[in-house]
């Protein structure tokens, strides 16, 4: 539209110009004639206003051909960017599967050499699948997040909130779910979190909540993103009133001070004491009252192995004494709680959360419907966490008593709500890191946090 503006503007102006020529000739010519009048000059000067006529018709042609084409839609590398509500797979805005890099952070003090190894460098190179899975992922992970921090608004229902970011991580990782083995394959890597207030962790609206989103609740918006099992696990904190500003900004800063302390070599404890430090110098203001931000002491983060979103180590939120080292080649997902209430969660409230075991034992079930659903779990999850909504899609009815006799046997865990004590506020923010040979790459960063 500007072009068009410009192009429109250079013909006006071109014209005036012309005229103001065509007078100024015409004056001079008139003083000629009154001096020394020829015949042959009325000829020429006709013949000169008769082709700068035919330019003028020709330059407005010209003009009329240039005019730009109106575009249908922004681009990026010539496919239609992505929509609201996000629904373009995030592979066909990304030509040759390159996709964005996330915050890379060189290594520190004994490790500040792997930078420009070059024995290093080859093991990064080696590991390009690896990257490009994580980045895809991460990237999918950045977009719905971005789109629902601007949709999400007090009055709707969790399981609307919940169901609009996981058809968008579905359609953007090009895997619905809905036939057998494809979510195996890509997709969520775990149910979408919605804990509000005093729950801070794996709660989920199972089919029938009616619950509907507060302008004063603190909610936890925590999903996970995989593509073939390298799961992005990021999460933050929704709040509609700037009394909790203070609680947000207290566990964002302890999670940026865990993802600057953890390293290769780094231990546990120094990670937890790093973040502690951060969480606990902040207090909030709320109904007049000053509450110190605690960590949650029982609420760690963890590694991440493919197809399971806990590994076997735990990154702490609190000084401890665990002198247990990261790794090389390790991915961990950096999470931190800040509570206003006792820092300490227990199980409360219905289940939703569940995941087969991956030691799972090989044992007779007696119920016959417990084995038809470990089946169909085996094949569309594998050790991916599910929720019963996930079931409900799947087509499966009348299935509780077969998933409680899988839990009893000891196949599949369950993964109650996290809660601290009622009238409290929660908040959480986390990130995925890749402990690269070269560097660390914070993969799920964000412009947004």
């Amino acid at each position: 539209m500007a072009a068009l503006v410009a192009n429109e503007a250079g013909a006006v102006n071109g014209g005036q110009h012309a005229a103001v020529s065509a007078a100024a000739k015409g004056s001079t010519s008139q003083i000629e004639k009154s001096e020394d009048h020829d015949p042959s000059d009325e000829d020429q000067e006709e013949e000169e206003a008769a082709l700068g006529n035919e330019k003028k018709k020709d330059a407005g042609k010209k003009k009329k051909k240039r005019k730009p084409k109106k575009r249908k839609g922004p681009t990026i590398n010539g496919v239609t960017a992505q929509s609201s509500p996000p629904r373009v797979p995030v592979a066909s805005l990304f030509a040759g599967g390159k996709y964005p890099t996330g915050e890379e952070i060189e290594y520190r003090n004994e490790n500040a050499f792997r930078t420009a190894s070059e024995e290093k460098r080859h093991l990064d190179r080696m590991n390009n699948e690896f990257l490009t899975d994580y980045r895809h992922g991460a990237e999918v992970h950045r977009q719905v997040r971005q789109w629902a921090q601007k949709n999400i608004k007090p009055g709707q229902t969790l399981t609307e909130i919940a169901e609009g970011i996981e058809d968008g991580v579905r359609a953007l990782t090009g895997h619905q779910g809905l036939e057998e083995g494809d979510n195996i394959k890509g997709g969520m890597g775990f149910p979408t979190g919605l804990s509000l207030n005093h729950c801070a962790a794996h709660y989920t609206p199972n089919a029938g909540n009616k619950v509907v989103l507060q302008k004063d609740d603190v909610m936890k918006v925590d999903f996970g993103v995989h593509l073939n099992g390298r799961i992005v696990d990021s999460a933050f904190t929704m709040t509609f009133d700037p009394v909790y500003d203070n609680l947000l900004a207290a566990v964002k800063d302890a999670t940026n001070a865990g993802v600057r302390e953890a390293g290769i070599d780094v231990r546990m404890s120094d990670i937890g004491a790093a973040i502690q430090e951060a969480m606990e110098s902040y207090e909030v203001e709320i109904g007049g009252k000053a509450l110190p931000v605690k960590c949650v002491r029982n609420l760690n983060g963890h590694d991440i192995i493919q197809y399971s979103i806990h590994g076997s180590k735990s990154v702490p939120i609190v000084k401890g004494k665990d002198q247990t080292k990261m790794e090389e080649g390790e991915t961990f997902a950096i999470e931190t709680f800040g509570s206003t209430g006792n820092g300490y969660v227990r199980d409360d409230m219905e289940t939703s959360h569940y995941a087969k075991k991956a030691d799972a034992p090989n044992i007779p079930l007696r119920v016959s419907s417990a084995r038809s659903l470990l089946n169909s779990i085996s094949k569309n999850f594998g050790t991916l966490p599910f929720c019963r909504r996930y079931l409900d899609r799947l087509g499966h009815e009348k299935y509780l008593l077969g998933l409680n006799n899988l839990v009893s046997s000891g196949i599949v865990e369950a993964y109650p709500p996290l809660c601290d004590v009622k009238g409290s506020f929660t908040a959480q923010f986390e990130h995925t890191i890749l402990l690269r040979p070269t560097m660390k790459e914070v993969i799920s960063r964000g412009d947004d946090y």
